[in-house]
């Protein structure tokens, strides 16, 4: 067993040590984990993640339940996960520091799957929702991706650095493009279509990349989120309706899903973070 590493063989839960937390500008963190001897995931899966220290013991007994993120990074035996401090589970892990450690349950869900030949690869991301697209960009090469990427306001655009060669889009217009990222989408498909979109973010971003991509016969790979207790498709906490009737649980048939899949995306989807 490598050093820093434990193992609960209960759950196959790792017990790993934090190596850094750095930020990208004024809203986002990478925070950075040794995992030398852990599995390596597929651009898109997720892990399931609590702070070994002060988890559950917070007001009202919050956080309680682990906090799914996607695998921003994976390289030289560390994984990375994008933070945004948004509430009891995100604030107590943006606390964590060299040394501290934490539960980590991955890799797990279905990831991205690579573009046929001849397609090229557009990566779509809103806010948070970027980190899987950088183990993406990682896998498929930055010469061989498109990288759009949507923020709110010009403070978290400093989330780009996370990936290179990315046009940013934000809300408010105080940095790049004016307008939602699916602006600049459209353009791109309008200049060439013959490409698969992968996106992850906010669901309202979801749904209008799916709309788009169906409208122009355009492949989609999407990744979701939902609110999940297990990670592992026992709790049914996640399931979204499938087109043609039934459900796909998030966990474990996703959170990558074939646009084709879905007849749209509601507001209680977006990306693990």
């Amino acid at each position: 067993m490598s050093v820093g590493e434990s193992t609960d063989t209960r759950f196959g839960r790792r017990l790993l040590t934090v190596t850094g937390m750095r930020t990208l500008g004024e809203v986002y963190r990478v925070l950075s984990v040794a995992d030398p001897g852990g599995p390596e995931p597929q651009p898109g899966q997720f892990a399931m993640i609590a702070a070994a220290a002060r988890w559950g013991g917070g007001q009202d007994e919050r956080p309680y339940l682990p906090r799914a993120f996607s695998i921003a990074r994976r390289g030289e035996g560390e994984s990375q996960f994008l933070l945004e401090d948004v509430g009891p589970g995100t604030h107590r892990l943006c606390e964590l520091d060299s040394g501290d450690e934490l539960w980590v349950l991955a890799p797990l869900g279905v990831g991205f799957t690579s573009p046929s030949q001849g397609r090229r690869a557009i990566l779509v991301g809103g806010g948070v929702g970027i980190a899987p697209l950088a183990i993406l960009q990682d896998s498929l090469g930055a010469d061989a991706t498109t990288v759009l990427l949507g923020f709110r306001d010009a403070p978290r655009t400093a989330g780009a650095e996370l990936l290179s060669g990315a046009l940013v889009a934000s809300d408010d217009g105080s940095a790049g493009h004016h307008g939602p990222v699916t602006d600049l989408l459209g353009v791109e498909l309008q200049r060439d279509d013959h490409a698969v979109v992968y996106a992850c973010g906010p669901a309202g971003m979801l749904e209008a990349v799916r709309a788009m991509c169906a409208e122009r016969e355009v492949p989609a790979q999407l990744a979701l989120e939902a609110g999940m207790a297990c990670g592992y498709g026992a709790c049914f906490g996640c399931a979204v309706p499938r087109r043609g009737g039934g459900y796909l649980r998030v966990c474990v048939d996703g959170p990558v899903i074939d646009a084709a899949e879905l007849d749209r995306i509601d507001e209680h989807a977006g990306a693990p973070a």
